[in-house]
């Protein structure tokens, strides 16, 4: 029995201009009669999602920021945050990189310092909630994600100079322009693992829908993990199934309607 259904925003629900399946609030509606629970897991803020999901937002669960803040029927359950003293070393970082932009995510709002025009463009549509500052370094307010908007490609470039801090952080490449760091152990899977414990639900009973690698841990650890057609090549060697469809034809509701879970 399916109890959770889990799906990652972009390159999975979304299509490629960033859009919703036509049918997603009958879906949701067919999934809560049947008493399926249905939930986001994304990179993307809280703010941003519960704008996105507002019809909705009370009724369900969301992992955002990448599993550091999750949001259950309208309330927090749980928050993790970075070290300041590393979020420092990031900013150092970062700020000695060509052609990148930094992107410090809060529990309410993400900050930036950059004015760059392309990459305010950019986070418009993955921050709702937004504030420029004049320095980073003096935003004094818990960072949950660390994200840096890499316009060379984050897996070629930016990744390698972050690796180094894997044993106190954890960096995963979001998507061909966003990199996003995590504290140490705080990931979609793990995020997952702990909403399960919560609500009483079994691995068995969720399934999970993901396309990139900041999906890595929580595909890894699903029993049932059903990568996108279009998913990062070692997003489908982990995934124990994939959709015949891909992101912009659906893929994830027509999986849904194949295992018998929403009608047509």
């Amino acid at each position: 029995m399916t109890r959770l259904i889990v799906t990652d925003m972009d390159g999975t629900l979304l299509n490629d201009k960033r859009e919703l399946p036509a049918s997603i609030w009958e879906t949701i509606a067919q999934l809560n009669e049947k008493g399926v629970m249905f939930a986001v897991a994304s990179g993307r803020q809280y703010q941003t999602l519960a704008d996105i999901f507002e019809p909705v937002r009370d009724k369900m669960l969301f992992m955002a920021e990448n599993g550091t803040i999750v949001v259950n029927n309208g309330e927090v359950i749980s928050t993790t945050a970075l070290d300041r003293t590393l979020v420092h070393e990031f900013i150092d970082t970062a700020r000695g990189l060509d052609d990148c932009h930094i992107v410090l995510c809060g529990a309410e709002t993400a900050y930036v310092e950059s004015t760059d025009a392309r990459f305010l463009a950019k986070t418009g549509d993955y921050f709702h909630h937004k504030k420029i500052v004049d320095d980073l370094m003096e935003v004094d307010a818990d960072v949950l994600k660390f994200t840096v908007c890499d316009f060379k490609n984050p897996e070629n470039y930016s990744f390698k100079y972050f690796a180094p801090f894997s044993d106190r952080a954890q960096p995963a490449v979001a998507s061909e322009i966003w990199l996003d760091i995590m504290p140490l152990y705080a990931n979609k899977g793990a995020a997952l693992r702990k909403m399960q414990e919560k609500l009483g639900i079994s691995n068995s009973e969720t399934i999970v829908f993901g396309d990139y690698m900041n999906d890595f841990e929580m595909m890894q650890y699903s029993e049932n993990s059903y990568a996108m057609a279009n998913a990062h090549p070692e997003i489908l060697a982990i995934s124990k199934f994939r959709t015949k469809l891909d992101n912009n034809h659906g893929g994830v509701i027509d999986t849904l309607r194949e295992l018998g879970l929403v009608g047509g």
